[in-house]
Parts: C-alpha cells; sequence; structure tokens
C-alpha cells in the first residue's frame, strides 16, 4: 500500500486548524447561543488563535527560516503555507470584530450590559475614571519615551502596550516624538463602574479607554498626538536539548522565562493606528504587513473572558447542570468495594469527576493501601488530586508520580507540584527524555485478607477537576487483574529499565497502538473485501498520521463504512469518487470541548471498542507515551457506543460535516432537533 503525500489526498494541518477555529466562531455567530455564551466563545476563538499563532505560526516561520523549500505531507512548502494561513487568518479576525461590535455588543446593551465608549462618558462617569486612574492606574504604569539612552523595551509576550505620540520638549530638553507604555498584566482589562455612576446594572469601561483618556498625564508638558495600543504575539515553544540535558527540571526552569520574549510573530494594532505608526511598530519586531492584524476594539478580547462570570444573568447563560454518578456509586461510597464488584465506568462532565478525586483520597487515606502511582500531565495550579498524593506520601505510602514537564504552558505548575511532591517524600519521574508521557493512569495496590490487590484507574482525559467540568472523556476504574497488570509494566517502563514487551490488553504508543489501528482497520478492509459488512467509527480531536489515512482510503476503497467524528483538524478528505466515497467526516462543536478518543470496529459483530489517550497523529504514536485500553464489560461496550458515538452520529444541532474541499458545512436539519449533549445532559446528569 503506498503512502499517500500529493496535495490531492491530504489537507494542510494549519488550514485544518483555522477551520476549527471557524467553527468555534460560528458558536458566537449563532443566535441560538446564549448571550453572554457568544461573548464567551468570541473570547475562546481569540485564545485558541493566540495558541495558534504561539506554536504553529511560530513553528512556519521556523521552516521558512530553516528550510523554505520542504514540502510537508500535503504537498506545501512552509512559505506556501504561512500565505495561505494568513488569508485564512485575516478573513476570521475580521469577522471576529465584526461580531463583536455589530451583534455581541448591541445585544447586550439591549439587556443592560454596557461597555461604556470614552466618546459616550457622561461628565459624573468621566469623573469616577479619572479618579480611579489616579487612584489605581497612574502609580503602576512606568512610560517609557524613546531615545537613544532609551531604546524600544522588550515587550512580554501577548501583553498590552500603548504607543504614544508625542510633540513639545520634556524638563531635559529631549524632543523625542514617540512613547510607549506598557500596562502591567496585574491591571483588570475591564473595570466595572458603579450602577449609579454607569447607569444601568453592569457598565463596563475597557483599561484601555482609561489609558487613552490620561495619558497625557504621564508626559507633563507634552502634547499627544496620538496614542494607540499594540500587542505582540511570540513564538512560545520551549527548546530543550535533549542531547546536553542532565537535569530536564533544572533545563526548563532555564527556558521558562524565554516563553516571553520569543521572536514576534504576529502584531495587533487598533485601527486607528497611523501608517507610520504601524510600520514603525513593524520594524521594532521585524515583521511584514502579512503579521499585522488591524482591528476595531480591544487587541486582547481574551481578557474579557471574565466577564460573563461577573455578570449574574443566568437567563443570559447555558442552563447549569450537576453531573450524576453512577448507580454503583451512589449505593457503594466505599470505592474499593464499589470497584471490586465489578468495573466502574464514568463519563465526564456529564457525570462526576469527584469519585476520581476520591478514588485518590481514599488511597491516601486507607492503611491498606501500600502504594500509589500516578500519571501528571495536566493538573491545574490548584489540584486537590495532587494535595491527596502529597498527604498520602506524608503518611509513609509508596508514591510515585510520573510528571510531564513539557505539557505546553503548563510546564511551570507541574513543576511546583513536582517539587512539593518530592519534599513530601513521593518518587518524582518525568518519564522518558524525547517522549512525552501523555497517558492518563492511575494505580492503587492494597492489602486485602493477606494478599496484595491493584485497582486503577484510566482515563481518555487528564486528571484535571477543572477542565473535567467542560471536557467530554471517559475514565474506567477496575481492578482486572490482566488489566492492572499491564498499568503497572507501564509504570515500571517509565520509572525504571527494561525492553519493551506486549500487554496483555493494554496498547502502548510507541511501540503498540499504531499497529494495532493499522491491524484493526485492515481486518475490517479484508472483511469487507470477503463480502462481509465492516464499519469503524473513531472519534477523536484530530486525525493526521498520514499511514492511518492512506489504510482509510484502503478500506473505503474495499467499501468498509467509515465514521469519523473528529472535533479539531482532520488531514484526511472525504466523499472523493474512487477514494474515500465511504469515509463520512463530522465535527461536532457545542458548550462542551469534544475530547473522547473512541475507536470502533465491527469486527464480524465482536464490536471491538478501545479508549485512549491518544488521538491519530504522528506525535500520539511515534513521540508520546500513550495507552488505549478495551472495554471488556459488554454493559460498559454498550454504554460508551450508545453515549460516546451514536448521539454524536445523530446529532443535526452542533454537527458540521466536512466536504471533500477541507470546508465544512453545518448538517442540514431533518426532522426533530437533536443535540448530542443536551441528550447526554438529560440522560446522565443528576436530576434537579
Amino acid at each position: 500500500m503506498s503512502q499517500p503525500t500529493a496535495h490531492d489526498t491530504l489537507i494542510n494541518r494549519e488550514l485544518g486548524i483555522l477551520e476549527f477555529n471557524r467553527r468555534v466562531l460560528a458558536q458566537a455567530e449563532d443566535a441560538a447561543t446564549p448571550l453572554l455564551e457568544r461573548l464567551r466563545f468570541l473570547c475562546i476563538f481569540s485564545s485558541n488563535m493566540d495558541e495558534f499563532f504561539e506554536i504553529r505560526v511560530a513553528g512556519l516561520k521556523e521552516q521558512i527560516r530553516l528550510n523554505p523549500h520542504h514540502t510537508g505531507p500535503d504537498g506545501l512548502t512552509a512559505r506556501q503555507a504561512y500565505k495561505a494561513v494568513a488569508g485564512v487568518a485575516h478573513e476570521l479576525v475580521a469577522r471576529q470584530y465584526e461580531l463583536f461590535n455589530k451583534d455581541v455588543l448591541p445585544a447586550l446593551a439591549q439587556q443592560d450590559i454596557r461597555f461604556l465608549r470614552r466618546t459616550h462618558w457622561n461628565p459624573e462617569q468621566a469623573d469616577w475614571i479619572r479618579a480611579f486612574f489616579f487612584n489605581e492606574l497612574m502609580p503602576v504604569l512606568t512610560p517609557i519615551g524613546l531615545d537613544p539612552a532609551h531604546p524600544f523595551p522588550n515587550v512580554l509576550n501577548k501583553s498590552l502596550n500603548f504607543a504614544v505620540e508625542l510633540s513639545g520638549k520634556d524638563a531635559f530638553g529631549r524632543n523625542s516624538n514617540r512613547a510607549v507604555v506598557q500596562a502591567p498584566r496585574s491591571l483588570p482589562r475591564v473595570i466595572r463602574l458603579p450602577a449609579e455612576v454607569a447607569g444601568c446594572e453592569y457598565g463596563f469601561v475597557f483599561l484601555s479607554s482609561i489609558l487613552h483618556a490620561h495619558v497625557g498625564e504621564l508626559f507633563p508638558g507634552m502634547e499627544v498626538q496620538g496614542c494607540v495600543q499594540f500587542r505582540v504575539t511570540r513564538n512560545s515553544d520551549l527548546f530543550v536539548d535533549e542531547e546536553e540535558n542532565k537535569n530536564l527540571r533544572e533545563q526548563l526552569q532555564g527556558e521558562l522565562p524565554h516563553r516571553h520574549f520569543g521572536n514576534a510573530v504576529r502584531l495587533e494594532v487598533a485601527d486607528n493606528c497611523s501608517e507610520e505608526m504601524t510600520d514603525f511598530l513593524l520594524r521594532q519586531f521585524g515583521l511584514g504587513r502579512d503579521d499585522l492584524y488591524q482591528v476595531r476594539g480591544p487587541v486582547n478580547l481574551v481578557r474579557l473572558m471574565a466577564v460573563p462570570d461577573r455578570v449574574d444573568r443566568p437567563d443570559l447563560k447555558f442552563t447549569p447542570f450537576t453531573p450524576g454518578l453512577p448507580p454503583a456509586l451512589a449505593r457503594e461510597p466505599d470505592l474499593f468495594k464499589a470497584i471490586a464488584a465489578g468495573d466502574i465506568l464514568l463519563h465526564h462532565p456529564f457525570q462526576s469527576f469527584q469519585p476520581v478525586i476520591d478514588f485518590i483520597r481514599q488511597a491516601a487515606e486507607d492503611p491498606d493501601v501500600l502504594a500509589i502511582r500516578q500519571t501528571v500531565y495536566r493538573t491545574g495550579t490548584d489540584s486537590e488530586l495532587m494535595r491527596h498524593l502529597i498527604a498520602a506520601a506524608q503518611r509513609g505510602k509508596e508514591v510515585t508520580a510520573v510528571v510531564e514537564l513539557m505539557a505546553r504552558f503548563d510546564e511551570e505548575a507541574n513543576i511546583n507540584w513536582a517539587e512539593q511532591l518530592e519534599k513530601a517524600g513521593a518518587h518524582v519521574v518525568y518519564g522518558v527524555v524525547g517522549y512525552k508521557t501523555h497517558a492518563k493512569l492511575a494505580l492503587v495496590v492494597r492489602r486485602e485478607n493477606g494478599r496484595l490487590r491493584r485497582y486503577c484507574h484510566l482515563g481518555t482525559g487528564n486528571y484535571h477537576p477543572r477542565t473535567a467540568r467542560l471536557y467530554t472523556d471517559f475514565g474506567l476504574m477496575t481492578c482486572h487483574p490482566d488489566l492492572c497488570q499491564d498499568v503497572n509494566d507501564v509504570f515500571m517502563q517509565l520509572t525504571g529499565l527494561g525492553k519493551a514487551h506486549e500487554h496483555s490488553l493494554l496498547l502502548q504508543s510507541p511501540f503498540s497502538m499504531h499497529p494495532r489501528m493499522m491491524q484493526a482497520i485492515r481486518n475490517e478492509t479484508e472483511r469487507a473485501r470477503a463480502g462481509e459488512k465492516a464499519a469503524i467509527v473513531a472519534k477523536m480531536n484530530a486525525l493526521l498520521e498520514p499511514r492511518v489515512i492512506a489504510a482509510l482510503y484502503e478500506a473505503s476503497q474495499a467499501g468498509v463504512q467509515i465514521d469519523l467524528i473528529v472535533r479539531g483538524v482532520c488531514a484526511l478528505k472525504p466523499g472523493i469518487p474512487g477514494l474515500s466515497e465511504n469515509i463520512r467526516v463530522r465535527s461536532v462543536i457545542g458548550r462542551l470541548l469534544e475530547h473522547h478518543r473512541i475507536f470502533y470496529f465491527l469486527n464480524g459483530g465482536q464490536e471491538d471498542v478501545w479508549l485512549a489517550s491518544a488521538d491519530w497523529m504522528d506525535r500520539n504514536f511515534f513521540r508520546r507515551i500513550e495507552t488505549g485500553f478495551p472495554l471488556l464489560d459488554p454493559k460498559l461496550k454498550r454504554r460508551v457506543i450508545n453515549e460516546g458515538l451514536k448521539p454524536y452520529l445523530k446529532d443535526n444541532t452542533r454537527a458540521w460535516e466536512m466536504q471533500p474541499d477541507g470546508a465544512y458545512r453545518r448538517r442540514s436539519r431533518r426532522g426533530k432537533a437533536f443535540d448530542a449533549q443536551a441528550f447526554l445532559l438529560g440522560l446522565l446528569a443528576a436530576k434537579t
């Protein structure tokens, strides 16, 4: 089987990510989305785009610099990809601000939630804001006049800054006509005014508006000719030299501060920025016109993310819900007894993440528990789970934490937890250099009736209580001897030394997961060629690995019916006659972030179902330590099919269907509306 590399069979990864962000932006565009949630989706789009520029666009620029003629699997050079990406990104950002200014802000104003523009402040509002400036802002602002003794400052990644054009001479006779004011990150970007001053219940003013109005106070005796906000996005990928690395944590700690000052990749300025100032800023950051984004409004909409939480209007937000509990746990609070009675499947966030926290808490408190082992990829800066692990170590239990220090943007939090765990007496290891530990595993060893028994938790998502309320994931609690032995073997690999061997049940990257997925796809292909019914259904965050895509194309040509539910980027092109006419690709975007990884193969009616921590991407198969696990209990297998796959194939409200050219079209609604996430909330959340 030949591996497809031509541009007519694979879609560019960066363009695919932008198409995902287009679908996120569509949630803000949808009038059926509650109003404050529309604002939140605008902020989520901004946050996604920040990371896109920090990592993906930064990577393209590095490729242009180092190897400009190399072509990727999609047939594009980095320069060609960047030009295409810049065109789409400018289009999306323009649409975002159009929505913000013409749709969302006016609709909020109709609900008495107003963002007060400085050109519309009445005298009372102007007085309050002036006092706020002198009392709260001016003491922490440092204006920097630009002259030979004051070069252009090295501004922080994604920080809010103001470029000021001046005339006149200062106290020393200097006549520099430019200055920069950096807004400290500790300052809020949106300030709420008292209702009696605002003239409405919720009146907000942008920090940028306050600084614009009073920037002259920072330059006494000078005339302010112009003031514009700007923001620069920098390359935020960290470089760790694996060959020279002696202590990963120390090297990473030394590298983290540089994230704020990497090479510039994007400049955002207000649309009132003069051509002269725009060119000046582009020169300072070594950027071209394609890197410039002029916007009408705040240059950092991410900082508006807090506004919906500061507005007490439940009618303008998604209906809150309380996660439910599986019946087995509702009946039996002792988790070890409950798990011993049968495997337990948790479907987050429709069902509570609390049992996972309780699993570690009970293990930490139980005198019969001897050892706890857990992987830590993302867990947050304030993690109850980590505190229970620390408490277990302090009680003298053998605690082993495999902490992934290279979890992007969580490096600092993970370093802090690693240090605290070590101080408590836990064994802390950082996995294997060159391979991120992305597997989601926890193992407890308990003495029962004079013998040792293992219990484990395996998941598709992180041990992060906050994201567990927002991300859809499955978690399995089991004491199945073979599965627990496999989990134990993975921990032995990560903490010690030894050759890889085949697990009884568990799939593991970088060893067995890719071969087994390829084998399962080929098995369906052979069954279809033999005239049998054959089907594959896979749900994941991203599909990029070329050999898997080639195998899926071959399966389609053999007659295998393939349904792919891919939330984000998908490099495969569906629906092309003679290549992929039997493949359908859909993406579901709703109030919750779809995060499951589920792989279903009909296998002659046996219906093999796997849950995994891995997407079908090169990095997950070959450069990460990942795990996939089968559903052995028939009832739980049926639950995964009925909860994790079928509703998403039926969804005609939040589903988007991928076209052969890589574009997505919202699925047309036929018959009764069906929203998969709403259905699962009704099925699994606690009844109120």
